[in-house]
């Protein structure tokens, strides 16, 4: 087992741990609680270094992709959720961005 899969499969234990004290807890803690919140920030925190890693330093097929094509891609997908919001649109934008890109660069 790689390094990164370890991270992943920690991650992933954290989460799921994360949330069964949420389910735990859920009818006792309102939502603006400052352990929700501060729950909710380690979630976020957490997987926007995991989207960090893989647009900067990725592994596999991704990392034949140059960074400017990913960066393209996480930028057509990052536009199209703040104008339309959801979450096909964005990842299809995405993923044309990262096509776009790789023939592009």
């Amino acid at each position: 087992m790689s390094g990164d899969d370890l991270a992943l499969g920690l991650l992933v234990l954290a989460c799921a741990g994360m949330r069964g004290a949420g389910l735990l807890v859920a009818g006792r803690l309102s939502p603006d609680h400052p352990f929700v919140r501060w729950a909710a920030s380690v979630s976020l925190a957490t997987l926007a270094a995991f989207v960090t890693l893989a647009v900067v330093a990725p592994t596999g097929a991704l990392a034949l992709i140059p960074l400017s094509g990913r960066l393209l891609g996480l930028g057509a997908a990052l536009a199209v959720l703040a104008s339309c919001g959801g979450l096909l649109a964005p990842l299809l934008a995405g993923l044309g961005g990262t096509l776009l890109g790789s023939v592009l660069g």
